[in-house]
C-alpha cells in the first residue's frame, strides 16, 4: 500500500513539475519587461547612479588599500566616465554636470568620513548594490524603454555592467 501511494505522489509531483515548467517563459531575457521605466526616470537616475559610480572609485583610487580595489576603482571611473558621455548623446543632454540624487549624495558623504580602516569594504558594498540595481534597471529600460535612442544605449551597457557585478561580487568573495 506504501509502496502504491508513494509511486502515485511521485507521478503526481512529475506530472505537475512538468507542467510548471511548461508554464515558464524560455528564458529571462525573453520575458517581457517587468515594468516600464520612462526615458526621464531612467536619465535621472542613471545620471546620479553613474556620477556616484565615479566619484566614489576616485576615493577609492586614493584610499583604497589593495590592488585588485585599486583596479576596480580605476576601471569604474573609465567605463563610466565612457557611459556618461554615451549617455549624454543618446539622451541628448547638455554638458551640465549630473546631481547626486540625495541616496547617493549620502552614500559618497559617507564613503568620505569612512576611517582608513572602514573605506575599502563598504566601498566594495556600495559598489555590489549598485551594479545590481544598474543591472535591473538597464535590463529593464532596455526592454521597455519609450525612447530608441535611449533604449539602444541599455542594451549596448548592460553588458558592460553585469561584468561590473561579476567583478565586484569576485571582490566580496576575496575581501
Amino acid at each position: 500500500m506504501n509502496k502504491m501511494i508513494s509511486a502515485s505522489l511521485v507521478s503526481f509531483c512529475m506530472l505537475t513539475s512538468t507542467a510548471s515548467f511548461a508554464a515558464m517563459p524560455e528564458s529571462a531575457d525573453k520575458a517581457a519587461a517587468a515594468m516600464n521605466v520612462d526615458k526621464a526616470s531612467f536619465v535621472k537616475v542613471v545620471t546620479s547612479s553613474n556620477a556616484f559610480e565615479i566619484e566614489s572609485s576616485k576615493l577609492a583610487e586614493q584610499k583604497a588599500k589593495d590592488a585588485d580595489v585599486k583596479e576596480f576603482a580605476k576601471q569604474m571611473v573609465s567605463d563610466h566616465t565612457l557611459a556618461g558621455d554615451e549617455l549624454k548623446k543618446a539622451a541628448k543632454l547638455g554638458d551640465e554636470a549630473p546631481k547626486l540624487s540625495p541616496k547617493h549624495a549620502a552614500m559618497l558623504e559617507t564613503l568620505k568620513g569612512a576611517s582608513d580602516q572602514e573605506f575599502q569594504p563598504l566601498y566594495i558594498d556600495m559598489q555590489a548594490t549598485a551594479h545590481m540595481e544598474a543591472v535591473t534597471l538597464f535590463a529593464t529600460y532596455a526592454k521597455g524603454g519609450d525612447d530608441a535612442a535611449v533604449k539602444a544605449f541599455a542594451a549596448k551597457t548592460l553588458p558592460k555592467l553585469e561584468m561590473h557585478k561579476m567583478h565586484v561580487m569576485k571582490l566580496v568573495a576575496a575581501h
